[in-house]
């Protein structure tokens, strides 16, 4: 990592892209990358699904309803690797920063909500898949798994991620501070302009609780960042006037210091890219006080792993000279999976730098 400069500008981007368009949506995201270079961020962030959106149908509509919506999520998700991919990290790499996207990922017949993490030289570096879907998103999203914890060193900083409720999982937030987290992206959508969200109305207070405790405990500088609901989105869920319709806005997004405060008052409500200059310089002090991953730690009584197992159906994914009936030759050879970049994920002795790419993964 470098240290020859503490001090780094990062970037947060409070926008809803296109609803349930991909291709639009990826155009304006390389808008926003692009300007955030312009400006000397090194790092940019997205709000949680971003593209092509997040499904708020989830906590207002009948499966009826909702299914023509989850189809056309389904048809405007992103592959890892695939067309949008490539897009994204090719602005990444003109715009010279990293870029930490929040997208529904397509694998296979399953969604996911992921983190992807592009590097400045437009690589798709690793992938960090919600582990748990909260409540009704159950519907929409599968699950993540033990290869989903890990922390990317950019060179400038080590930096992770986590999406709106994942902030409860204690243990998934001590991993981050354990590999040495120093930037966290906390990502979200704009639950607050809802309404149909029996969490709506204390929806700011948990995130912002939620965050600034992971701040404290981890001893790291958190990029919050939020969607906002577009007139688009509105008009698209179609729900009827009344205390559970959505209202244009919402969302906040900002950034807190390891004491867990605002560094400035978050932004809100409109669409913005919003800039912070992240004095690393401070965490040095905040650990003086309590390490909770270090000398305020208790490894003699408190002790767990992270079981970095694949959980999928089919164990056995290598494919080696796959041959058709009555034919010797091979349609297929051994996948081979390319490094991707340095990524510090848990191993059994503690910290381990290996890519994190998913067996079957290709670059961006």
């Amino acid at each position: 990592m470098d240290t020859t400069s503490s001090t780094v500008k990062v970037a947060a981007v409070h926008a809803a892209a296109p609803f349930l368009d991909l291709a639009a949506g990826v155009e304006q995201a390389r808008g926003f990358i692009r300007e955030a270079g312009r400006e000397g961020a090194r790092l940019v962030a997205f709000p949680e699904t971003y593209l092509p959106g997040y499904p708020y149908w989830v906590w207002s509509h009948t499966p009826k309803h909702a299914a023509p919506l989850f189809a056309q999520l389904y048809a405007n998700s992103v592959e890892l690797p695939g067309e949008a991919s490539r897009a994204l990290g090719e602005a990444a790499r003109e715009a010279g920063v990293w870029v930490v996207m929040g997208l529904d990922e397509r694998d296979g017949g399953t969604l996911y909500n992921t983190q992807a993490y592009f590097s400045p030289a437009g690589e798709l570096v690793a992938r960090h898949r919600k582990l748990h879907p909260t409540n009704a998103e159950r519907t929409v999203w599968g699950r993540g798994d033990g290869r989903d914890i890990f922390v990317v060193d950019t060179g400038f900083a080590r930096v992770g991620g986590l999406i709106c409720f994942e902030h409860t999982m204690d243990l998934a937030r001590y991993s981050l501070a354990t590999l040495g987290e120093q930037i966290h992206v906390s990502a979200w959508p704009a639950i607050n302009a809802t309404h149909a969200d029996p969490n709506a109305g204390k929806f700011d207070h948990y995130s912002r609780t939620l965050a600034g405790a992971h701040a404290i405990a981890s001893q790291s500088y958190v990029v919050f960042v939020q969607g906002r609901i577009s007139e688009e989105i509105v008009e698209r869920l179609g729900i009827p006037e009344g205390p559970d319709a959505p209202t244009v806005g919402g969302g906040m997004t900002g950034f807190m210091g390891p004491d867990g405060q605002w560094l400035s008052e978050p932004h809100r409500d409109t669409e913005a890219i919003v800039y912070a200059d992240l004095d690393l310089g401070v965490i040095p002090f905040a650990k003086y006080f309590a390490d909770g991953a270090g000398h305020y730690a208790r490894p003699d009584v408190f002790s767990f792993g992270v079981d970095r197992t694949p959980q999928e159906p089919l164990t056995t994914q290598r494919v080696t000279r796959l041959t058709t009936p009555g034919s010797e030759s091979p349609t297929g050879s051994e996948d081979e999976v390319p490094a991707r970049g340095e990524v510090l994920v848990p191993t059994d002795r503690g910290r381990s730098r290996r890519p994190v790419a998913r067996e079957g993964d290709h670059g961006a």
